[in-house]
């Protein structure tokens, strides 16, 4: 059983910045790829970014470019440095996770067993 735990959530202006956290625990992380989601009031969840240990992490096309996420298995832990953010960047964050292994559409919230309890960004005008 993988517990996840999001923090970094807050209120800030457009333009700026904020650094979400997902912290991993009872899995083996290096094994594990993590992603990010984000719901937004009144709309379905969303597929944010994805890392793994080989591939090019990939990005929804609304936040190429201006989001960031690593991992530092060394912590457990995964980021998403989120930059020039935007008032519709406005949402509940969720960090999500799967272990390797099969073929599937990582961008697919369903392929993932794991969540977090999400995070709260408000992207003020």
């Amino acid at each position: 059983q993988v517990r996840l735990v999001e923090s970094g959530g807050g209120v800030v202006q457009a333009g700026n910045s904020l650094r979400l956290s997902c912290a991993a625990s009872g899995g083996t992380f290096s094994n594990i790829r993590m992603a990010w989601f984000r719901q937004a009031p009144g709309k379905e969840r969303e597929f944010v970014a994805t890392t793994s240990r080989s591939v090019t992490p990939y990005y929804a096309d609304s936040v190429k470019g201006r989001f960031t996420i690593s991992r530092d298995n060394a912590k457990n832990t995964v980021y998403l440095q989120m930059n020039s953010l935007k008032p519709e960047d406005t949402a509940v964050y969720y960090c999500a996770a799967r272990y390797y292994g099969g073929s599937y559409d990582y961008t697919d919230q369903d392929q993932y067993a794991y969540w977090g309890q999400g995070t709260q960004v408000t992207v003020s005008s």
